[in-house]
């Protein structure tokens, strides 16, 4: 049986497909359209699930889309409704887009897929699973637990912002749900725009501010107090209750009322590309401490009503890596397993699953820790492919052998240079895990600050993630199981820390940042944090040599990993890219499967407006 899945028309556009239960290839839009988000249909995406699997749409036993879109378009209406004469003005601007969109759904997808190839429109089945089922799906099916509770938290799908379900072999009993407009995801985007950050994208930069925040400053317990107060009634068993009066998501075009949020906070809303101030941070501080108070209420009562030790997380809310860790942190949890594409992308594997197990009522096979294929899930590319393009592009390049590749990358980056890593098929979700990297010696107190703001021209606060051998990372990260998709955080380990001042938490962000924290500085945040990937043989062969080979240099089995992309950019998907990304940047060294470009022909290029186009996108 073969099912394909998709997601649309909101935010992170995607497609899956699977075979038998079995995830073959999934990816999101943007990789191919280079516009970050993507919300269009995946007509790409669609195409090169089809093309990898072998199939052509007529072969498709069902394609399942993430949602029901006619109960959203009802959630929408009544919402308009119930605050109405409020929303006026943005109701009747996006009315028509909506009819389109909610109402003709079957239609536009339709009529999309016969932009693909031609289709046999009457053999096709088209399912609509519920939003949190698809969501719940994707995490429980993918997961190795033959039993689980399920929590999946987000902005809002139909009705349901937050869903705690029970999963039982090839069945997901929901039972019980919290409904728009009350969601921790529109909370925690309430205080990305209101820190002058983007929605649906910016979240990630709002928990990587957070531990700026002085967390025994007078000024934070207000904070705190004051969201907890004044923002949202907050209940033992996670429910919660956002007080409209302050936000204006519901039917209005910004996600809070700026003026009655200063009168709150005796803080304006910061500017896009604002200057920081403690303040920022402070606040950043306060809603990721309430954010993680509401998921631990969650967890315990998802655990609690479904009988359940194994715990499965999907959603966008998920995707807080930081919430995750400190259910582990916290002995709220022993078993975890949190879907990689927790966000809305991952709904387009959720959805082919869904159909596959529940609408079809096909058993599980084996329930293994390997379902997702480690995320790698997207296009791959061959070595006669990658000559090719070089040979093309004029590059300056060697070869080299498996044997000979991971020592001599390894001693690039232990001699201080970054290398752009291009390997295998692509990641599937927000972070790359060894086949799209970036890769720095962690233990290079310099290095953080270089690669942000020379290679990825980001924000200079924003921490990266070590990638570390599975079986050295007790050694280096007090996590107690193992994090193969950087959605766990993790404190490093006393041993490796530095003497800090006195005054360490009373010092400016920036600062802070400066003050020298463990052995690994790069990867470590100023809360002496760190976003963990444990690497395995079997996860990434090849990522794990470089990596042991590395240790051989360095005595030091940790190094850098961040996504192959600058600051707006999807990650890079193409040897193409890949390489104009290397050239347009201070990247030292590129490794495009076994061939290496040392970059000394960068000095001639020009990046023609390469990095403009992202930064204005970001």
């Amino acid at each position: 049986m073969v099912i394909l899945g998709i997601s649309a028309f909101y935010h992170d556009s995607a497609a899956a497909i699977i075979r038998d239960g079995e995830v073959i290839a999934a990816v999101q839009e943007e990789r191919f359209t280079r516009k970050k988000h993507d919300n269009g249909f995946p007509g790409n995406a669609v195409r090169f699930c089809m093309e990898y699997s072998g199939y052509i749409i007529d072969d498709l036993d069902a394609i399942a889309f993430y949602d029901k879109p006619f109960l959203k378009f009802e959630r929408i209406l009544e919402t308009y409704y119930n605050f109405a004469p409020k929303g006026l003005r943005s109701f009747t601007k996006s009315m028509p887009v909506w009819i389109r969109e909610k109402i003709f759904m079957r239609k536009v997808i339709m009529d999309e897929l016969k932009k693909i190839a031609p289709i046999n429109g009457r053999k096709i089945r088209l399912l609509f699973p519920e939003h949190h089922v698809s969501h719940a799906a994707s995490a429980f099916f993918t997961s190795s637990f033959k039993e689980a509770g399920i929590l999946t938290i987000d902005g809002v799908g139909e009705w349901a912002t937050c869903t705690i379900s029970k999963g039982s072999g090839n069945s997901i009993e929901i039972l019980r749900e919290l409904r728009f407009p009350d969601s921790v995801g529109l909370l925690y985007s309430a205080f990305t725009y209101y820190l002058g950050f983007r929605v649906n994208s910016g979240e990630y930069k709002l928990m990587g501010l957070a531990p700026y925040g002085n967390p025994g400053s007078e000024r934070t317990k207000y904070f705190i107090e004051t969201i907890k107060t004044r923002l949202v009634d907050m209940k033992e068993d996670g429910s919660i209750r956002l007080n409209q009066h302050y936000f204006s998501y519901a039917t209005g075009l910004k996600m809070t009322h700026n003026k009655r949020w200063a009168g709150l906070f005796g803080l304006e809303r910061r500017l896009p590309e604002g200057p920081i101030s403690q303040d920022h941070c402070d606040l950043a501080y306060a809603i990721q401490f309430v954010t993680e108070e509401i998921v631990a209420n969650l967890a315990k009562e998802t655990l609690r009503i479904s009988g359940s030790e194994q715990l499965c997380l999907a959603g966008g809310v998920a995707l807080n890596c930081v919430a995750n860790g400190k259910l582990l942190k916290n002995g709220i949890v022993k078993n975890i397993y949190i879907q990689p594409a927790a966000g809305d992308a991952g709904g387009a594997v959720g959805a082919a699953l869904a159909v596959h197990h529940i609408y079809f009522g096909k058993e599980r096979g084996n329930c293994t820790s390997e379902a997702m294929k480690y995320a790698y899930l997207g296009p791959g590319y061959t070595n006669r492919e990658i000559e090719i393009f070089l040979r093309r592009a004029g590059a300056d390049y060697i070869f080299l052998d498996d044997e000979a590749l991971p020592e001599t990358v390894a001693a690039y980056i232990h001699d201080g240079l970054v290398v752009g890593w291009f390997q295998g098929r692509m990641e599937f979700g927000p972070r790359a895990l060894g086949n799209r990297s970036i890769l720095g010696d962690a233990t290079n107190p310099e290095m953080q600050k270089r690669m942000n703001l020379k290679i990825k021209y980001r924000e200079s606060f924003r921490p990266f993630a070590p990638s570390v051998l599975t079986e050295k990372c007790s050694q280096y990260f007090d996590i107690k199981t193992e994090s193969p998709y950087m959605l766990l955080v993790g404190d490093v380990v006393q041993s490796r820390r530095k003497p800090i001042p006195d005054n360490y938490f009373g010092l400016a962000h920036h600062e802070r940042l400066q003050v020298p924290r463990a052995d690994i500085q790069s990867v470590t945040h100023v809360d002496f944090s760190a976003r963990i990937q444990s690497v395995t043989r079997e996860s990434n062969e090849r990522f794990y040599k470089l990596i042991r080979a590395y240790e051989a240099l360095s005595g030091c089995a940790v190094i850098i990993n961040t996504s192959f992309n600058v600051r707006g950019e999807p990650i890079v998907n193409t040897p193409e890219e890949a390489y104009r990304c290397f050239m347009s940047t201070e990247m030292d060294v590129l490794v495009l499967g076994n061939y290496v470009c040392t970059g000394k022909e960068k000095a001639s290029h020009k990046n023609n407006g390469y990095l403009k186009k992202y930064q204005s996108e970001d």
